[in-house]
């Protein structure tokens, strides 16, 4: 080899360690996390903001880098070509087609693009300046290129930038957080959190109110002793007080204000003026989104409303913690199921009350019950069924076998629902 076919290698090497570089930064640029981008560029990272620009202009970047990583192949491609056919004549045409197809493959792409789908963050951050370099010196050919596609595709029929993503933002936040956690990186109880706070959007006020059956009430004309009694021993700080029948409230009586009054009065209860301690009630329509909610709740700092229908009826109550509850949930610990009404069995199966809401029976079992057209899983049963089931009755839908076990009136109080799957897998292996 004389010093022309040393150049003619040291040129086709460098070619190949420029397609190196464009393929690996190709992918580490598309894969980068932009949420990542975003918060070091606000932190004041000059290379991750040169990333979120370079990103903004999508077909710029993507052109550039095809170019200059098809020029570099074609150039390293035909320089051994010519070096192989005069080493080795006519033959050279085969032997330069299979070495540079294996290092192309392999070295080129394969490579370089799986080292840098692993670790795409660091690697978009440290290319970030030289492919901006390299985006700005093609400037002029990428314009032109760039109006060549666009018209070719327009005569296809295909206007770049009409089509519509497939999954709303929030959705694909909510498909992000849900990935992070099968792969590790995200707790189940910040998964539960953060999937919470999404669908703050998307529940009313009556997925998580308390219903007018559970809801304590005083009497405006019971005396003021059974009056104090009502507020003092119901669990919330705020009791509604009716006056002739349950539908017409009057007022709300604050706890600390009942307590203040009774402390004035030095235990005499004769003396505690009611009417003078109710505040004006607070009604909300029951198909009020839960984060429009919280911000009236906010807005009027105040933590209780009363929740009423179409028709003017009260229907329950809801509280500020009932709607955070929806966000942090119930649990304590990730693996103890500690949700008032569900009970484990041994044999895999879940004894609930009737009244415990889908959601919160989804969250701690990692169940997927659909709770659109129900919200306590008696209502599931019920809309399933279409009648109100006798005990003893078994259901199988969604994947569940749902039996009742008890019923008050109308009411189903408590059901014992088992997975399928498991209790497939249980008679398998017993067989």
């Amino acid at each position: 080899m004389d010093a022309s076919d040393w150049l003619i290698v040291t040129a086709v090497l460098l070619c190949l360690l420029a397609s190196f570089f464009f393929s690996g930064s190709e992918t580490a640029l598309t894969a980068s996390s932009r949420a990542a981008m975003l918060r070091l560029a606000r932190d004041g990272n000059p290379r991750a903001a040169l990333v979120n620009d370079l990103l903004a202009a999508r077909e710029r970047l993507l052109g550039a880098l095809l170019i200059g990583n098809n020029v570099v192949n074609i150039a390293a491609s035909s320089m051994a070509t010519g070096l192989l056919l005069a080493w080795f004549g006519e033959v050279g045409v085969v032997y330069a087609t299979v070495i540079m197809t294996v290092l192309v493959v392999v070295f080129c792409e394969v490579l370089p693009k799986t080292a840098a789908f692993d670790n795409p963050d660091r690697i978009a951050l440290a290319v970030a300046w030289p492919i901006g370099t390299v985006v700005r010196l093609l400037g002029p050919l990428l314009g032109t290129v760039t109006a060549i596609v666009r018209w070719l595709l327009g005569r296809a029929g295909i206007v770049i930038g009409e089509s519509a993503p497939i999954l709303t933002a929030h959705e694909e936040l909510r498909g992000a957080v849900d990935l992070f956690h099968r792969e590790g990186g995200v707790e189940k109880i910040d998964r539960d959190m953060l999937g919470g706070l999404l669908d703050l959007r998307e529940l009313t006020v009556a997925d998580v109110m308390i219903h007018r059956t559970d809801v304590i009430m005083a009497n405006a004309s019971d005396p003021p002793e059974k009056i104090v009694e009502a507020v003092l021993s119901g669990p919330k700080t705020r009791v509604p007080l009716w006056q002739g029948s349950p539908e017409n409230i009057v007022g709300v009586l604050h706890v600390k204000d009942v307590l203040r009054a009774l402390h004035a009065s030095e235990g005499d209860f004769s003396k505690i003026d009611v009417a003078s301690l109710v505040r004006p009630a607070w009604f909300v329509p029951e198909i009020r989104p839960l984060s429009e909610q919280l911000k009236a709740f906010r807005r009027r700092k105040t933590h209780f409303a009363l929740v009423v229908d179409e028709y003017g009826e009260m229907m329950g109550l809801v509280t500020l913690e009932d709607i955070l509850e929806e966000i942090v949930g119930d649990i304590a610990d990730e693996h103890d199921v500690e949700i008032s009404g569900v009970r484990p069995q041994p044999d895999g199966s879940v004894t609930v009350d009737g009244g415990v809401p889908i959601r919160d029976l989804n969250r701690v079992m990692e169940w997927n019950l659909p709770d659109a057209d129900a919200t306590t899983i008696a209502g599931l049963v019920i809309h399933e069924a279409r009648s109100i089931p006798e005990p003893g009755q078994s259901f199988t839908f969604h994947g569940f076998r749902f039996q009742v076990l008890r019923r008050q009136r109308n009411r189903i109080t408590s059901l014992r629902i088992t997975p399928l799957t498991r209790r497939r897998t249980a008679l398998m292996r017993v067989g």
